[in-house]
């Protein structure tokens, strides 16, 4: 099943903007069927509510964040996940460093409410 999805401008970026309401999110799968609806969008982020990423997503040894971002990647696509996370982030170091280097680098971006994904974009 296909996730509901809308175009937005966010910042200077058309963003394929998930919906907040729809079946859990996790891996390669997911990630490839989010990319073939930015086909012929002019989309250049994709923004997951993180309320709607399975908890398994967030533990880092199932590996499935590793291959949702990194098919993001290779389709040359940005990655938002946005929400609150800190029960996730208190619960593993890993979890923390993770979120903090792809904030550090930005391509990539964990934040907290869409005004932070809207600065952290036009920035």
């Amino acid at each position: 099943m296909a996730a509901q999805t809308e175009l937005d401008k966010v910042g200077p970026f058309v963003a394929l903007v998930v919906g907040d309401d729809g079946p859990q999110l996790s891996g390669e799968a997911d990630a490839i069927e989010l990319i073939g609806q930015t086909y012929g969008t002019g989309a250049e982020v994709v923004v997951v509510p993180a309320r709607r990423l399975a908890p398994s997503f967030f533990d880092l040894s199932t590996r499935q964040a590793g291959g949702f971002f990194q098919k993001m990647q290779n389709y040359q696509l940005r990655l938002a996940i946005v929400g609150d996370i800190d029960e996730h982030v208190r619960a593993s170091t890993a979890l923390r460093d993770f979120v903090g280097e792809t904030n550090r680098i930005g391509h990539h971006l964990f934040v907290p409410d869409r005004a932070a994904l809207q600065a952290a974009l036009e920035g």
